[in-house]
């Protein structure tokens, strides 16, 4: 996709029948107060770093952890009074499950939330402590949202989707609102994709504020459904991403043709650059973010001369990760900088070898971490062993030192840290 587009060259313009940028303004003044202003501010580490100015949203700061609140409350605000009465009926497996059952709870409107059986404890507990029925139905989201629209129409509920609504779209779209209205000379805005709600509402709002910003999406290697369509691709989507909450099959049929219309480009991230943007926004920004929700800065990181010497604004639209495979996520990236580290030494079987070891890598100054013998499962002589310990060290250089320290010492060495 080229930077062509020229659509936003009216001050507002109106894109169809679908959302325009008035629904936009209006869905601001509908959900304030009620959604929070989040924080956008200049991450001056993070600039330095990929040599841009770099501008974080943190949608990861909204009450249930993500914007999806803001599109959930305008949707529901939008209901007549015999819709409210009726209830709402939502398929999700996270965080729009918590933004539809949070608000619907304050404004007293039943509400069932379906979600894949395989859905994890936690998220199926947070969004029933919001007041909503959830009901655990199918094993891919697939099937848990046929199963919410038979649901819904034998009970008269009135379905929320996640993402191909003009209403929600439009509340998604203040998000962009508050970004241009705080730092209006921004050059280009970054947003997760999955379903393309966030970055239909976004693009509106931002081209018709300021007509030749550059509005790009980034979606995951594995799952690169909105970029197959665009592009008329054919790349398969599959298996597990950190970015679960981007990682959709099929994108809108709403939404898919405002990315066409307003998205200059869209770019794939690996699931490696993924864990790693999430755990330097923790170590830099102190900041937890959900796999998706640091997707914008995965791209930055796997293409720096794309941003070079331009103000960039950053969505981090959700932080609700599961803290293990956080802690997962943090010591392979840990394992990576060559700060973690396996060692498989072979060792005479006699003793005193372990304390050997242990004071060669004491006089390097590393800290043991594991350690373990494996005597039976190798192909080492009877008479010998292999020592597997799990190393702290400061960097590459240091762990290069402890390595060296080892082999001085008469010592066969094999270091495993993670896989790039």
């Amino acid at each position: 996709m080229g930077s062509k587009r020229n659509a936003g060259a009216a001050a507002k313009p109106n894109v169809g029948p679908q959302v325009s940028f008035e629904d936009v303004e209006a869905a601001a003044k509908r959900i304030a107060g009620a959604v929070e202003v989040t924080e956008f501010d200049r991450s001056r580490t993070l600039s330095e770093m990929i040599g841009a100015e770099v501008w974080l949203k943190r949608e990861n700061l909204q009450f249930t952890g993500s914007f999806k609140e803001r599109g959930a409350l305008n949707r529901l605000l939008n209901l007549s009074k015999k819709e409210r009465e009726n209830g709402v009926i939502a398929m999700s497996a996270g965080n729009h499950a918590q933004g539809v059952a949070y608000h619907a709870n304050r404004l007293e409107i039943p509400t069932f939330i379906v979600m894949p059986e395989p859905t994890p404890t936690v998220k199926v507990e947070n969004t029933r402590g919001h007041g909503a029925t959830v009901l655990l139905k199918g094993t891919q989201l697939e099937e848990a949202a046929e199963f919410a629209h038979a649901y819904g129409r034998e009970h008269g509920l009135t379905f929320v989707h996640p993402y191909d609504d003009p209403l929600v779209i439009a509340g998604q779209g203040t998000t962009g609102l508050e970004m241009l209205r705080e730092v209006p000379d921004l050059d280009v805005i970054v947003v997760p994709i999955g379903g393309g709600g966030l970055i239909s509402g976004i693009s509106i709002a931002a081209k018709a504020l300021k007509p030749d910003i550059e509005i790009i999406g980034v979606q995951a290697q594995l799952y690169p459904s909105m970029y197959n369509a665009i592009r008329g691709e054919e790349q398969r989507m599959r298996g597990d991403t950190l970015a679960e909450g981007i990682a959709v099959k099929s994108p809108g049929k709403i939404t898919t043709p405002l990315v066409k219309q307003f998205v200059d480009d869209i770019l794939l991230v690996s699931e490696v650059q993924l864990e790693r943007a999430v755990s330097l926004l923790i170590g830099i920004e102190k900041t937890v973010v959900e796999g998706a929700g640091a997707a914008g800065l995965a791209a930055m990181i796997a293409q720096p001369e794309r941003f070079k010497g331009r103000k960039v604004g950053l969505v981090l639209c959700g932080g609700n990760i599961d803290t293990r495979l956080l802690a997962s996520v943090l010591t392979r990236e840990l394992a990576r900088q060559g700060c973690l580290t396996q060692l498989t030494i072979d060792i005479p079987d006699r003793p005193g070898q372990l304390a050997s070891v242990s004071a060669a890598i004491a006089r390097e100054e590393a800290n043991v971490v594991e350690v373990y013998h494996q005597r039976v499962f190798t192909d080492l002589p009877a008479k010998g062993a292999e020592l597997h310990v799990v190393i702290e060290t400061r960097d590459r250089a240091h762990l290069q030192r402890v390595i060296a320290g080892l082999e001085s010492c008469g010592y066969i060495v094999t270091a495993k840290g993670s896989p790039e």
